[in-house]
């Protein structure tokens, strides 16, 4: 699948219009329904190639935060052959208990993957959670830039962000 086709299919299955609270708190006359372009294969598997783009060689783990970065990891996993780890929310009350799923260790190098960014929030929290275990954030990537201070926040917090495609690229204005 070629950038454009990409952008096509991602802007046909999940743009909605209307008035949306986003996760950040803030307000939008859009939304960008991450579902419904992350359970398409032919999205899934470009995501996958696009993610890999991003993953150097001493990277040796791909990440992804509950729930919407779970599916991205696991493509751009298969697509690298490197292995993956979700990143939860919060600790599961039950089982292991664990707040990361798969095998993290101390030294690892993390390509962390992310579906949509506002503010970036939830992708430092998950950043943290990887850095706590001794483990280095090599790079942050999301599939969506919805440009509204992601960027900033996540370099001011001293890790290197790129996003696979903006709202600009898909000719979302504000």
């Amino acid at each position: 699948m070629t950038r454009n086709e990409l952008i096509k299919r991602i802007k046909e299955v999940a743009y909605l219009e209307g008035d949306f609270v986003l996760r950040s708190g803030k307000r939008s006359k859009y939304y960008l329904d991450k579902y419904l372009f992350e359970t398409r294969p032919d999205i899934l598997k470009a995501l996958g190639k696009e993610f890999a783009r991003h993953t150097t060689d001493d990277v040796t783990l791909i990440a992804g935060a509950e729930l919407g970065g779970v599916a991205l990891a696991a493509a751009a996993a298969m697509e690298t052959g490197k292995n993956w780890i979700i990143v939860r929310n919060s600790k599961k009350d039950y089982g292991t208990s664990k707040l990361v799923e798969g095998a993290l260790s101390p030294g690892d190098v993390v390509l962390l993957v992310e579906d949509i960014a506002t503010t970036g929030g939830q992708v430092l929290e998950a950043a943290k959670v990887i850095t706590d275990a001794g483990a280095k954030v090599k790079k942050i990537v999301c599939v969506i830039d919805r440009k509204q201070g992601a960027r900033e926040n996540i370099t001011s917090a001293g890790y290197t962000f790129e996003s696979i495609l903006t709202k600009d690229d898909l000719g979302i204005v504000d």
